[in-house]
């Protein structure tokens, strides 16, 4: 085909038009233009600026401008969509907190929004990311774990269902983990009747968990350490104790690598039991 040229005066006009129209975008996207912008009293120019910079993916930006154009649109049909949009240009910011606490209240109240799924979603991923290791508090990581799973019951055919599956075994393994290195901090400081105490509680509340031969190691140990330790009115007692959970981690763990080490406790409880047997049956028949 054959290229036509165009007027140079045609050039020039069309050149001079895209100057203006970047250097207004500089200034619309500038933090002085954005300021005179929120200032300006224009809702629909704060708006509408505020969508140019989302999909332009300039989130604090565009969160900003729709924090300012909120108060404007309260009632009418936008009230969702600015809601909705603030809390996912600070939820793309990382700011985790602010948007969990935008999004929760817009679930509150926008209960039928086209939007409420989706704010749903990164409800409970704002919960996951918030949520802390397991050497913390896990109040947050149990209230992740609520929120995912509620999403899914609501949600069952949504296409986040398999992450967030995944990320739910990630978050109970992590309060597996918790539960068991509280109970290992009472062992580590030799407070082992705590310990024992503890090391149960964590089996209790988490049974299938991946510590499970850890913690029943631990309990016999625990238990042999607070025997050995204990004066002597206490430690027949405490001895058979100690051989109950050693009894029950060898039933369920008969290859362990601690079998050794727990054989020779057992020995010396045994050997103890069996020496002071006499001494006990006379007690109690007294």
């Amino acid at each position: 085909m054959r290229a036509y040229a165009r007027n140079p005066f045609e050039m020039k006009k069309i050149i001079v038009n895209l100057v203006i129209v970047a250097a207004t975008a500089a200034m619309l996207f500038s933090c002085s233009g954005l300021s005179q912008i929120a200032k300006s009293g224009d809702p629909e120019l704060m708006y509408t600026t505020a969508m140019r910079l989302y999909k332009a993916e300039k989130w604090t930006r565009a969160s900003d401008l729709f924090d300012a154009c909120k108060g404007y649109y309260v009632g009418s049909e936008r009230e969702d969509s600015i809601s909705f949009f603030s809390a996912r240009s600070k939820f793309k910011n990382r700011d985790y907190h602010e948007s969990s606490t935008e999004l929760d209240e817009f679930r509150r109240k926008f209960g039928r929004s086209v939007f409420i799924e989706d704010a749903e979603g990164m409800y409970a991923m704002c919960q996951y990311y918030i949520s802390p290791g397991p050497t913390r508090d896990q109040t947050m990581t149990a209230q992740a774990i609520v929120s995912l799973t509620n999403f899914i019951e609501r949600y069952p055919k949504s296409s986040r269902v398999p992450a967030f599956q995944d990320i739910i075994e990630e978050l109970t393994l992590r309060l597996h983990d918790k539960n068991f290195l509280n109970a290992y901090t009472y062992f580590k400081i030799q407070k082992y009747k705590s310990a024992v105490v503890a090391f149960k509680n964590a089996l209790k509340n988490y049974d299938n968990t991946a510590h499970r031969e850890e913690i029943m190691y631990y309990i016999v140990v625990s238990n042999y350490r607070l025997a050995h330790n204990s004066v002597i009115e206490k430690q027949a007692d405490r001895y058979l104790a100690m051989l109950d959970s050693y009894y029950s981690f060898i039933e369920e763990f008969p290859e362990s690598k601690h079998v050794k080490e727990l054989n020779r406790y057992f020995n010396e409880a045994k050997d103890y039991i069996d020496k002071n047997k006499d001494n006990t049956e006379n007690s109690e028949q007294q």
